[in-house]
């Protein structure tokens, strides 16, 4: 990916990430109507018993209390300890630098949804990452990958705050297409109806067989 956009995957705010995230931030990073339709539409994606991986976590896995009922297992990698020890729906979690290191701290087939939330426009190393994710998942297994319109701009990569919105969709895709062996990649909307409210894009694929 790098070599596809010489330059670009650098932030404004060159130092390291554990200086950064250090502080909790016990806050939600979209409002309730995105978070909303989030759950929505994760609803049908996570099946009975499920081991979940909550990529780049944080304070809030945004999974509607029935879906979280009904899993088995959400492990949550980030990078603030307190922030995900005050997550209540997370059952474990580690704390891990991805831009440090991509490597997942996770046996294969270890998970049958992975979710990552508002947090991709911070990846230094995308492909990597998705690789890493698409080994961890079981076949069949979903990972969505959503984003707002919101960030961090010092610690989001240039070719972020440089793109919009549709392009971000196409952007994630190529993470898709060149991090690991994945089928159905799809781009949506989910945004609320419009108004006061944040809007919310998915990009999404299954871990082929």
């Amino acid at each position: 990916m790098k070599d596809l956009f010489p330059g670009y995957f650098r932030r404004q705010d060159e130092s390291p990430d554990a200086e950064f995230y250090r502080e909790p931030r016990l806050v939600a990073h979209v409002d309730d109507a995105a978070i909303a339709a989030l759950g929505e539409f994760l609803r049908p994606l996570i099946p009975e018993g499920a081991d979940v991986l909550d990529l780049m976590a944080a304070y809030l896995t945004h999974l509607p209390p029935d879906v979280r009922a009904r899993c088995r297992r959400v492990a949550g990698l980030g990078m603030n300890d307190a922030e995900m020890a005050a997550n209540a729906q997370l059952t474990d979690h580690v704390v891990h630098d991805l831009n440090a290191d991509p490597a997942l701290p996770f046996a294969d087939d270890s998970f049958d949804a992975a979710l990552c939330t508002v947090s991709v426009q911070y990846l230094l190393r995308p492909e990597e990452v998705f690789a890493e994710v698409c080994r961890v998942l079981r076949p069949g297994a979903p990972f969505v990958v959503s984003f707002s319109n919101r960030c961090f701009p010092t610690k989001a990569t240039l070719l972020w705050l440089s793109t919009d919105d549709a392009q971000h969709a196409a952007l994630v895709r190529m993470y898709f297409e060149h991090g690991g062996r994945w089928e159905g990649i799809e781009a949506l909307d989910i945004s609320p109806p419009p108004g006061r409210t944040d809007p919310l894009y998915v990009v999404w694929a299954r871990r082929a067989a």
